[in-house]
């Protein structure tokens, strides 16, 4: 029987592509992926977890679910609009767009993110747990709860303080 230690010396099993190319050729899918949910009128979701994907185009719709988590992206396009949930978990993402509006649940866990922008409406709930943020935008509007564990802000803030800072959040305010 051969060993497959031997098949490899012997260069009998020899990829036929190198991992850069493999890569390459990932990221490639993935943004023709991201062009045929456009075409297709964006509609349901569009799950681009674990993908090399680092930039969405600008004034995207998503008619579903937008899920990026574990991807390598920084940042989100102006005129993003997503009608169900945000899942942006575990990416470098550090800055939100202007006016941002996510139908159903935002989360943002283990995100290097410190700040949220103005006018940011959630209709669902907000995660910001295991994040870097500070401060709370007085205009943010959620429908549901919203998780602040493990946050510099939880540390420093009431239950009651933010409340009276964010009064558009509807349902409870988690710190623990």
């Amino acid at each position: 029987m051969i060993k497959l230690i031997d098949l490899l010396e012997n260069k009998i099993l020899v990829p036929r592509r190198s991992k850069e190319e493999r890569s390459k050729n990932f990221l490639i899918a993935t943004q023709k992926k991201i062009q045929q949910y456009i075409k297709g009128g964006s509609k349901g979701d569009l799950n681009l977890n674990d993908t090399p994907i680092t930039s969405l185009p600008q004034d995207l719709k998503v008619g579903g679910g937008l899920y990026l988590r574990n991807v390598p992206i920084t940042s989100l396009p102006q005129g993003l609009k997503v009608e169900g949930n945000l899942n942006i978990y575990n990416t470098k993402i550090t800055s939100l767009p202007q006016g941002l509006k996510v139908g159903g649940n935002f989360d943002l866990d283990f995100t290097p993110i410190t700040s949220l922008p103005q006018g940011l409406t959630v209709g669902g709930y907000l995660n910001l747990s295991n994040t870097s943020i500070t401060s709370l935008p007085q205009d943010l509007t959620v429908g549901g709860f919203l998780y602040l564990r493990n946050t510099p802000i939880s540390k420093t803030t009431t239950i009651q303080q933010i409340r009276q800072m964010v009064p558009g959040v509807k349902g409870r305010i988690n710190l623990k």
